[in-house]
């Protein structure tokens, strides 16, 4: 049967109470392993050297079963402004929140893997209606990428970075954007760069806080500092991401544990929300346990788990060597984020950079670490980008 493909639809977020009672249920329910072996006083570094330490998750998974409240995060989505439409037979839910400013730019924010819309909630509404009348407004478009949240999951391979970028163009023409700016980070920092390189015509410049060089690059000329982040980022790869390899090559195997034991799925996301922020023991020192509960019950009600995964599996190392970004860019490094590009090779792909930044703070996940910086930064960065469009 053909669905229509034209039509943008309100939607609403609303778990059942049976859905709600069973994942309670299954926490309580829940088999933890031994401590760790590498115990360590807290706070202090070291003690997630073999992964998410036994004492913490226990904690949070008491607070996750006995005081968390997922209708808080429900109605915040809701008064956003949540939709869904369908393009090339998948469907895509998409947060939408209009500007009441009339100078207002349309933006598309893109999220990565493990975070998901809930990485934007806290800073959409200063983005769409800034206090100070001399600062940028937009009209935000923040999609759920496919196979996370409440878009659908694919049931066929190829929803890799190009054709979601493409999607994305779609998305925005179907909501009366045909020009329009573009942020992400992760995956999504990905996909603005696709976007930027493979539809000039539309997207008038990029905000992202990852920059990908292309192959090839020397380290001749690097300042200290750039030589530094290069060897930061090859020990990432070489020695933190094998849930990376896993969810690449194997994602439908992590995908039952990810489905089916809310525990498993919490301590494979927070180990991520702990080792890739600014903070020196735990991620609750810039984040709130609400927050991270958002994001993690999102993947659990919507059972993304793999779907999700599948992200690596289509995109793993496919950006093309070759695209190179034309259009304005600003581009905004964080200190302990896992990938730290050096500004020279930054260059070497995006051939129009406007504004360039290192913060002294924050991490991978910025917007829900430093989001009042977060904002100002990304704000600066597109007026930056709009004014070279000019």
């Amino acid at each position: 049967m053909n669905r229509r493909t034209s039509d943008v639809h309100a939607f609403e977020a609303h778990a059942t109470e049976a859905d709600l009672d069973e994942l309670r249920a299954r926490l309580a329910a829940a088999r933890l392993p031994e401590p760790e072996t590498v115990q360590r006083a807290a706070p202090g570094p070291g003690r997630w050297d073999q992964g998410v330490p036994l004492t913490d998750l226990t904690e949070l998974v008491d607070y996750w079963r006995t005081d968390y409240d997922w209708r808080t995060f429900e109605t915040r989505l809701d008064r956003i402004g949540q939709f869904r439409t369908t393009i090339d037979d998948l469907g895509i839910h998409f947060l939408h929140r209009r500007s009441a400013r009339e100078d207002a730019t349309p933006l598309i924010m893109t999220h990565g893997w493990p975070g998901s819309i809930a990485e934007f909630i806290d800073v959409i509404d200063e983005l769409a209606d800034p206090a100070d009348p001399g600062t940028p407004a937009f009209h935000v478009v923040a999609p759920s990428l496919p196979g996370f949240g409440y878009s659908d999951k694919p049931a066929d391979t190829g929803w890799g970075i190009e054709k979601i970028a493409a999607t994305w163009v779609q998305l925005m023409n179907r909501l009366g954007y045909p020009e329009f700016v573009a942020h992400g980070g992760d995956w999504g920092g990905v996909i603005t760069t696709v976007l930027a390189g493979r539809f000039p015509d539309r997207v008038l410049g990029i905000h992202t806080t990852l920059a990908q060089a292309p192959p090839g690059a020397t380290i001749d000329g690097l300042t200290a500092t750039e030589l530094a982040w290069t060897e930061q980022t090859r020990d990432f790869w070489v020695h933190r991401a094998a849930y990376a390899k896993q969810q690449a090559t194997r994602p439908q195997t992590i995908g039952y544990a990810l489905v089916d034991s809310p525990v498993g799925l919490l301590a494979w996301i927070l180990d991520k929300f702990a080792e890739w922020t600014d903070t020196h023991d735990s991620p609750f020192e810039t984040m709130s346990r609400d927050r991270i509960l958002d994001d993690v019950t999102l993947y659990w009600l919507t059972r993304t788990g793999a779907s999700a995964a599948r992200i690596y599996y289509e995109s793993h190392h496919s950006l093309d060597p070759d695209l190179r970004v034309d259009v304005p860019a600003a581009i905004t490094i964080y200190p302990r984020d896992i990938e730290k590009c050096p500004r020279p090779w930054a260059q070497q792909r995006y051939r129009q950079i406007v504004r360039w930044r290192t913060p002294d703070s924050g991490g991978h996940f910025p917007s829900l670490e430093v989001p009042d910086f977060f904002v100002k930064d990304l704000q600066q960065g597109l007026a930056a980008v709009l004014a070279a469009t000019r």
